[in-house]
């Protein structure tokens, strides 16, 4: 077995009580029970042991296994084990062996693709956040130590090559990347180009599909699945068999070659600006594009109690005009400062969301949509809503007005916005439920994609 991660991930290092957030507050940690009795053990005969039987309690669902127990929180929301420093008194004393999995882990995502381990990194860290979003080589591929992923058993299976779906996954996703970075059309016309690319695909490339099946997968005439004469020769018999088994192998080629073509395509430069021009030309109101990204964080607001989460929503509230504000005029305000944005910090601000769809390629594997188009609208909803706290974050609105202002303040309100909505939002079940029902399916989704995509 192998590891790889991106170059940012390699470079990262838990800042600890340095960190502006903490990623030991909001969240319900459970403890498996191979964890729970190591850390029992450890702390036998030691003052812990009454804290840790005090603040670790069985999981009330009555799961056990993985989630055996739950980890005990303060009135404030923060692990009940974290100590004045912003350090786990556990790990301190103990190591990270008696550590939750996910305590352990992250902020390092991974995912076994065939014998390779990929760790990759969750932006809801603030460390990760800033390595990924202000180095241009951040999302660089690498080989790493093992040691580095702490825990890869626990790395999810993506790529099986049990189906086409994801037989074909490794090559998809490459074909992704590339596009993705494509800088010689703007960061919109990327993300048009691949949701054209996954239309283009849907009908024939999607979980569960038929189009490439091998020589076998399915029933053969003269095996169970018609009728057949008794008189029947074993010689006809046979020559049936082969030439179905032929006609399936055949339409199985003819799949892997128009999957080919289609990603051919897309690689193509003249596709790419031809593609721009598509998008550049299409006039759609954008007010509901501002509506779905204040939609999104306002339904957020009673579900989190980070104050650094709460002040920033609240204040990019404000700038768009606060309760009074409709989303037609929020949506000129927005244009307005991304043109003068663009015009100001333009590649900075693309490297933000280039290095953030990258990154979104590798930690969520297209394979757990129900379809790449899908797949496409999650990341783009995802990159609209950032975008809107952007450039609806005061010190982007003050620097607007400064043009002067270093730009370390841009820096630092990107790693802001990122960072609070990959942590408060973007892993929400009630994000994931708002973004499914509003996809809709197939041509639906696409349309639907069109709007989000004229916001960036």
């Amino acid at each position: 077995m192998t590891a790889s991660a991106p170059r940012y991930m390699a470079r990262f290092r838990c800042i600890a009580e340095a960190c502006e957030d903490t990623c030991c507050a909001g969240l319900t940690v459970p403890i498996s029970e191979s964890r729970w009795s190591l850390l029992r053990q450890k702390v036998a005969g030691s003052p812990d042991e009454a804290r840790v039987a005090a603040l670790i309690t069985p999981n009330p669902d009555g799961a056990t296994g993985q989630q055996a127990g739950l980890l005990g929180k303060r009135a404030d929301g923060h692990c009940a084990f974290l100590d004045e420093t912003k350090l786990c008194s556990l790990q301190r004393r103990y190591g990270e062996a008696v550590l939750p999995d996910g305590c352990s882990v992250f902020p390092r995502v991974l995912t076994r693709w065939g014998a390779q381990v990929e760790m990759a990194g969750s932006l809801a860290c603030p460390e990760t956040a800033r390595l990924c979003l202000l180095a241009e080589d951040a999302l660089v591929r690498e080989p790493v130590s093992e040691a580095q992923a702490l825990r890869p058993q626990l790395a999810r299976q993506v790529a099986s090559g049990d189906d086409a779906w994801t037989a074909h996954a490794d090559v998809m996703r490459e074909a992704m990347l590339r596009l993705l970075a494509r800088r010689e059309v703007p960061f919109s016309a990327r993300l048009y180009a691949l949701g054209r690319m996954a239309l283009d695909l849907g009908d024939f490339y999607f979980p569960g599909t038929a189009a490439f099946a091998p020589n076998g997968a399915e029933a053969l005439p003269g095996d169970g699945d018609a009728p057949r004469n008794a008189d029947t020769s074993v010689a006809t018999r046979h020559a049936v068999t082969a030439a179905s088994g032929d006609a399936i192998e055949e339409r199985s080629r003819s799949a892997a070659a128009r999957l080919a073509d289609v990603l051919r395509t897309y690689d193509a430069e003249d596709t790419l600006h031809a593609l721009r021009a598509q998008l550049e030309a299409l006039e759609l109101p954008g007010g509901p594009w501002a509506g779905i990204c204040a939609a999104v964080l306002r339904s957020r607001e009673a579900h989190v109690g980070s104050q650094r989460y709460l002040s920033l929503v609240r204040a990019v509230r404000a700038s768009y005009g606060g309760a009074d504000s409709t989303p037609d005029d929020a949506w000129r305000l927005h244009v307005t400062r991304r043109d003068a944005l663009t015009s100001l910090h333009g590649a900075r601000v693309d490297q933000y969301f280039l290095n953030h769809a990258l990154n979104h390629v590798l930690r969520h594997p297209f394979t757990e949509a129900p379809s790449l188009l899908n797949a496409v609208f999650l990341l783009v909803l995802r990159a609209s809503v950032v975008r809107y706290v952007l450039l609806g974050h005061p010190a982007v609105a003050a620097l607007l007005d400064t043009p002067g202002t270093p730009a370390a303040t841009l820096d630092a309100a990107a790693v802001e916005s990122f960072q609070l909505v990959a942590k408060h939002v973007e892993q929400a079940p009630q994000f994931l439920d708002f973004a499914q029902g509003l996809a809709g399916e197939g041509p639906e989704t696409f349309a639907r994609l069109l709007i989000l995509v004229k916001g960036l």
